[in-house]
């Protein structure tokens, strides 16, 4: 077919949708921001209209106080961008593992009326790719009474699930613009610590599941010396480079996808986004089939590193909140914790600094007031800091609160021990 007919402006692609419409948003990377703004241009004209996306990159105009009364935003996962509005009321937040935010597209619960998307130029066939962002993204155009779609020059194609035909498109606009790129941050030495013990427990032939950020990275960096390591995650980034590059990471050893690189989505630099187009070794999938506990498990010694904001001395995680203030969101975290665990020889990992940034201690007797618990102190297994690393499951009380202890920074512990002395008199 001809898709140039389809072809529009900015704002006559976005003139279709109407007042008390729920539009979903492509996120991460692959944020359609002309889109965006444009619907933003037509604020004047529309009320009511529900948004709803997991984490977006840009500055989410939307969700400005002086949008308040058009815009109301539902997000399945909170970042920087939306932070401040959902704090202060603008905004809300959905807790939802993110396995399961696509059923609330299929049963209706959060019907879509319109999705935005960004997607490559179509093939000889007339696909475009969706690029390094499918997660539930599928799910919201297979949903959506309309799909608008900013079609750019610069997404990879990617192999996987993420396609989608242009008469399966409504309206669209045409751009040349590098999607939201990050460059890789060198590791503290703290970092690089936690990465050398967490290291250690990666066996040759683990299927990994790791994210974006230092740790995962000093982890990666690390493990120049493995075979036959597998990769099913939820996301990855640039961390993962030099290791397929070498060999290490070749997916041999796989029950699932053998030999591909299976994800949701990614985020990283123009380098990685190089490395994914048409590379038949990644096959990116949606949220639904990356974070289905009985997929993760199927493949052996799935290795599963997450991070969190604060430990309670009895193994329950927060990685969501700073006491009530809502800092990101549920996501996958717990998919692949209970995965890791049920893998055969799978190990699951949270991975924090001792301290933050500011000196608190983030193995605390007690998680604040408000806090939401987002890995239970019966899913917990393996808990790293640069101070160590310790296997909580079939621990009593007793004794998770002295290995927590243990891994501490040292000028907390005699709080600590204090602490659990009180909890438990």
């Amino acid at each position: 077919m001809n898709y140039k007919s389809k072809i529009k402006s900015a704002s006559e692609a976005v003139a279709g949708v109407k007042s008390g419409d729920r539009i979903f948003i492509q996120g991460a990377a692959m944020t359609p921001t002309d889109l965006i703004e444009a619907l933003i241009s037509r604020s004047d004209e529309l009320e009511d209209l529900d948004i709803v996306h997991l984490h977006t990159e840009g500055k989410a105009s939307y969700v400005q106080e002086v949008f308040s009364k058009k815009f109301h935003l539902n997000s399945c996962f909170v970042a920087g961008n939306v932070r401040t509005a959902i704090s202060q009321g603008y905004a809300d937040y959905i807790p939802v593992f993110l396995s399961e935010v696509h059923q609330l597209f299929q049963d209706d619960r959060l019907p879509i009326d319109v999705a935005f998307i960004q997607v490559s130029p179509p093939d000889a066939h007339g696909y475009c790719s969706l690029g390094c962002s499918i997660d539930v993204s599928m799910a919201a155009v297979e949903n959506a009474k309309m799909v608008v779609a900013q079609i750019n020059k610069q997404v990879p194609r990617t192999h996987g699930d993420g396609f989608i035909h242009m008469k399966d498109i409504d309206h669209a606009i045409e751009v040349d613009n590098p999607i939201f790129a990050h460059d890789i941050k060198a590791a503290s030495e703290v970092e690089d610590r936690i990465g050398g013990f967490i290291a250690e427990l990666i066996e040759d032939g683990a299927t990994l599941q790791m994210g974006i950020g230092a740790i995962p990275n000093a982890v990666l960096s690390k493990l120049g010396n493995h075979k036959n390591l597998g990769v099913h995650t939820e996301m990855f980034s640039d961390g993962i480079l030099p290791l397929v590059e070498s060999g290490v990471i070749n997916g041999s050893m796989k029950a699932v996808k053998k030999g591909k690189i299976v994800s949701c989505f990614a985020m990283g630099s123009q380098k990685l986004y190089d490395f994914m187009h048409e590379n038949p070794i990644v096959h990116m999938k949606e949220a639904s089939y990356t974070n289905d506990t009985a997929i993760i498990r199927r493949n052996p010694k799935v290795t599963a590193i997450n991070s969190a904001i604060e430990i309670d001395l009895f193994g329950q995680v927060c990685a969501d909140t700073i006491g009530r203030f809502q800092y990101s969101g549920v996501g996958g975290q717990m998919d692949f914790v209970r995965g890791a665990s049920l893998s055969q020889g799978g190990k699951a990992i949270i991975a924090m600094p001792s301290q933050s940034a500011k000196g608190i201690s983030k193995i605390v007797p007690t998680l604040k007031p408000g806090a939401g618990v987002t890995t239970t102190r019966a899913h917990v297994h393996y808990i790293a800091t640069e101070y160590g690393v310790v296997d909580l499951f079939g621990k009593n009380l007793r004794e998770r609160a002295k290995l927590l202890t243990s891994i501490a920074h040292p000028s907390e512990r005699e709080n600590l021990e204090k602490a659990f002395f009180e909890l438990k008199s």
